[in-house]
């Protein structure tokens, strides 16, 4: 499989079926899903038909997958995925930044760490200008990820969603960074 970008401890690539086991456990997390479902478990059939298709799918305006399976760099073990992909199928403007990694992953900065290098490589290309990030009020964790790759707060918001999940009286936040704050930003560090 090869690599789409390597950072010092994490290698990105396209996920592919080979990838169903780790997704799933992935999916049956109830401490991952958490913030995503209220911690229910999904069924493989579901991951199978479902979600690896989305995540392994190429977007038309990039010619490239949207998702990307997380490995150690030093041992190849799969940690999860990023997303990093334009939010309309025609225009590579906008981008929507994700990560679900597993519990062995959570607290060692991979998260930041590769957020941070899609973002780099995206701005030091031209196309995206914007790159947004969304996740439960509640969700502190996330919101630091966030925080420490260089995006800001924009708004809370309160979505129509079909279940309840506790904390979710609370609302969602999207956090953002534009190419031009990305690269003040960059001009100020160097």
């Amino acid at each position: 499989m090869s690599v789409f970008l390597e950072t010092e401890r994490l290698t990105l690539r396209a996920v592919t079926g080979a990838d169903l086991d780790h997704v799933f456990a992935l999916d049956s997390d109830p401490e991952v899903m958490r913030y995503l479902n209220g911690g229910r478990p999904t069924t493989r059939e579901t991951v199978r038909d479902t979600v690896l298709p989305r995540l392994a799918r190429v977007v038309p305006c990039t010619g490239r997958p949207g998702f990307w399976a997380a490995g150690e760099r030093a041992t190849g073990a799969f940690l999860g995925w990023f997303e990093f992909r334009p939010v309309r199928d025609d225009d590579a403007t906008v981008v929507e930044l994700g990560y679900r990694l597993n519990k062995a992953a959570w607290g060692r900065g991979y998260a930041t760490e590769g957020a941070r290098a899609l973002i780099a490589g995206e701005f030091a290309e031209p196309g995206a200008e914007r790159v947004f990030a969304t996740t439960m009020a509640v969700n502190t964790r996330s919101r630091r990820v966030m925080e420490k790759t260089g995006l800001r707060y924009v708004r809370t918001f309160f979505g129509d969603w079909p279940d309840r999940i506790e904390g979710s009286e609370y609302g969602e936040v999207e956090y953002a960074l534009t190419r031009e704050e990305w690269r003040r930003g960059t001009e100020e560090a160097g």
